[in-house]
């Protein structure tokens, strides 16, 4: 079962989501997150809020307590993502800065590609009911 952030915690990532022109919010995962350029740069996850950071920036957040590589799955890592445990014990100035520090760096990578969509694989009537024509 999907493990839904707190109100308190959403409305928090509500608060000090950036609102750029360029920054689009939707959901991930279940949760609610920001875009740019078509990349997810934050959002929540159960009680926590991820990062896709630049490497030294990583390194940086990574030393902090209740940080580490994000994975949504056990032993599935997103790469360039971090998890930080806790936001709402976490001071506000602290998690924008962490925010803007993902938007800036994901703003310089290219943008995601859309996906194209799928045609339709319906075969012929008479093709999928085994008849020959008469």
């Amino acid at each position: 079962m999907l493990e839904k952030s707190s109100p308190e915690l959403t409305a928090l990532f509500a608060d000090l989501a950036p609102k750029a022109p360029s920054v689009t919010q939707k959901q991930m995962f279940g949760w609610p997150c920001c875009f740019v350029n078509g990349n997810l740069f934050t959002g929540l996850h159960k009680q926590s809020i991820i990062f896709r950071l630049s490497d030294d920036d990583r390194a940086a957040i990574l030393k902090l307590h209740g940080t580490a590589d994000f994975e949504p799955m056990p032993g599935r890592k997103m790469k360039g993502y971090v998890i930080l445990a806790d936001p709402l014990r976490r001071d506000r100035v602290e998690l924008r800065r962490w925010i803007e520090s993902a938007l800036k760096h994901t703003q310089a990578l290219p943008p995601k590609a859309r996906r194209a969509k799928k045609q339709s694989t319906k075969k012929n009537v008479k093709e999928s009911s085994g008849r020959k024509g008469r």
